[in-house]
């Protein structure tokens, strides 16, 4: 069973920048494809943005698109979410999942294999 560690979460001032990070425990996320969901209380879980184990990247069609960018580093088995402008409606938990079909990027949250713990973050005017 893989598991999946976020960080980088944290409080943030509008208009202001967060990186989370995704790691795995067995060190195979380079293999995975990646998405990043965040959900609000008693809301579904939202796609954000995703990535094929190749580097292709895929985004929500909302506001995040042009402020998030996706990334990953296989030297390091870590994948990313850089967060910038931010705003309160981005307040939300984060969580990184990955699937096991590495060459495509579902916005499904059903369609993931595994999934981490979650990473607060928490947008302030």
């Amino acid at each position: 069973q893989v598991q999946l560690v976020e960080s980088g979460g944290g409080l943030a001032q509008v208009g202001g920048s967060l990186r989370l990070s995704c790691v795995a425990s067995d060190g195979t996320l380079n293999t995975y494809s990646v998405g990043w969901f965040r959900q609000l209380p008693e809301k579904e879980r939202e796609f954000v943005a995703g990535m094929t184990s190749t580097g292709i990247e895929t985004y929500a069609f909302g506001s995040e698109k042009g402020r998030f960018t996706i990334s990953r580093d296989h030297a390091k088995n870590e994948v990313y979410l850089q967060m910038n402008s931010l705003k309160p409606e981005d307040t939300a938990v984060y969580f990184c999942a990955a699937s096991r079909a590495g060459w495509v990027v579902s916005r499904l949250p059903s369609r993931f294999d595994y999934w981490g713990q979650g990473t607060q973050v928490t947008v302030s005017s």
